[in-house]
């Protein structure tokens, strides 16, 4: 999962847990506001009352020492009553308790006041129905939530605008570096322009990491190229030295077996050096992809070259190539070495009497070309390491290594942009796919 997304699952999950805890804390939130609105206006309304009441004007609500009281007459929803105190209690309170207006019992918040006029104490009493005040809890809720909502939904837009715009850098350094790097080639440093520090120092190393690798990449090719070219000269000479001994008279045959066995050993030595050479000029790309051949063609004379060893091993071949397969903008002679290869170690290390095929698929802009064996396969643990240069592998068979036809193989498959995918079963055998871009084959 990408950066910019778990940085927006993150900032959406923290604030819809916010959401959920703002929910279950809003009632008691919107009851308490409620509640001090009302307790505020419960003395705004007695400060209003006493300022009247106080002094000579009470004399004209309280008669006789009768009580006054006023209601709402019709939701009866608010009351103000005067009375005398006879307690001469100081009393300064708001509560909610019930009362009995005209039959009905109603629950007020009531506000109770003692005060003194003259030498006589008088109770004052505000009320407010809670059913009243309970009336604005629902909308109250309704639209804090409503606001809420609005507010985590255009934070959730800011944060993923925000983070996509601060992650951008950190994007252009993965596809500029190291996905659309085409490693090990050298490509000239272009710098990711960012203002984050962080990502700044991280352009600067990945690019200083790959110059490293690059310069390493190209000193073993030098040296493999170097060496591969002079190793030439003294084993060409040695070879001569060989055929020339054999010409002589006086050379016993016991010489001439060491001779050939010498002799042997120099060929395989100069195909390891032919080989080492053929991969570094393919990894400099000092070959050129002009030619356009027929897939089928090409096979075929794969097949014309390496069929004598097909017949010594008894080994039967099935190949089925659709005819109007051309391969365009590739380099025959390698393409001829990438088939001769596999076709190669498939005889290589089938059985007697074993069976190698051969087929192309084709099917929504892929093509396929399958060449599997009946022969010893490969183990789980070496399939990793076949295209390895010089691996060797602990095995009872009569080869010791993969050589080099593998790695060789890669390099041209990967000079072409050609996918390889290798499957094995130990004692049933291997079969290696070739997956053709779309613009290698015309059809």
């Amino acid at each position: 999962m990408k950066l910019g997304i778990k940085l927006t699952l993150f900032n959406t999950i923290s604030k819809l847990v916010i959401v959920v805890l703002f929910v279950l804390l809003l009632p008691t939130l919107i009851r308490d506001i409620n509640r001090n609105y009302t307790d505020n206006w419960l003395r705004r309304q007695k400060d209003k009352v006493l300022k009247i009441v106080m002094g000579p004007g009470i004399k004209n609500y309280i008669q006789n020492g009768e009580s006054y009281g006023s209601y709402n007459a019709l939701l009866k929803e608010e009351y103000v009553s005067l009375d005398v105190d006879s307690t001469n209690e100081n009393i300064d309170t708001i509560i909610n308790e019930n009362r009995l207006v005209e039959g009905d019992t109603i629950q007020y918040r009531i506000l109770s006041r003692t005060f003194k006029v003259g030498h006589q104490n008088y109770l004052l009493e505000i009320g407010k129905s809670v059913d009243t005040i309970n009336e604005t809890t629902a909308p109250l809720q309704s639209i804090a939530f409503e606001i809420l909502l609005g507010m985590v939904l255009l934070t959730i837009l800011a944060d993923q605008v925000y983070s996509t715009y601060v992650l951008r850098p950190l994007g252009m350094i993965i596809k500029t570096k190291l996905i659309g790097h085409r490693f090990p080639h050298h490509t000239p440093y272009t710098k990711v322009r960012t203002t984050t520090a962080d990502f700044e120092y991280l352009d600067i190393s990945i690019h200083k990491m790959i110059q490293t690798i690059e310069n390493t990449f190209q000193k073993e090719r030098e040296f493999i190229s170097n060496a591969s070219h002079e190793l030439m000269t003294p084993i060409s000479i040695l070879q001569s030295k060989i055929e020339n001994m054999f010409e002589r008279e006086d050379i016993i045959d016991e010489v001439k077996v060491r001779l050939l066995e010498m002799q042997k050993i120099l060929n395989r030595l100069k195909s390891i050096t032919k080989t080492l050479l053929l991969i570094s000029q393919i990894e400099n790309d000092q070959f050129l992809k002009e030619d356009r051949i027929s897939l089928g063609e090409l096979i075929h004379e794969v097949y014309d070259e390496i069929s004598i060893r097909l017949q010594e091993k008894n080994i039967s071949s099935d190949m089925s190539i659709p005819a109007e397969w051309n391969l365009v903008h590739v380099n025959k002679f390698l393409l001829f070495n990438l088939f001769f290869n596999l076709i190669n170690n498939a005889i290589k290390y089938n059985r007697e009497g074993g069976e190698i095929k051969i087929t192309g698929h084709g099917g929504g802009g892929l093509f396929l070309v399958e060449i599997a064996d009946s022969g010893i396969g490969i183990s789980p643990e070496q399939l990793p390491h076949i295209f390895n240069r010089f691996k060797k592998f602990s095995q009872s068979l009569q080869q010791d290594s993969f050589g080099l036809g593998l790695p060789i193989v890669k390099s041209i498959a990967d000079f072409h942009r050609i996918k390889i995918e290798v499957s094995s079963v130990p004692g049933v055998g291997s079969t290696f796919k070739l997956i053709f871009p779309a613009g290698l084959i015309e059809v």
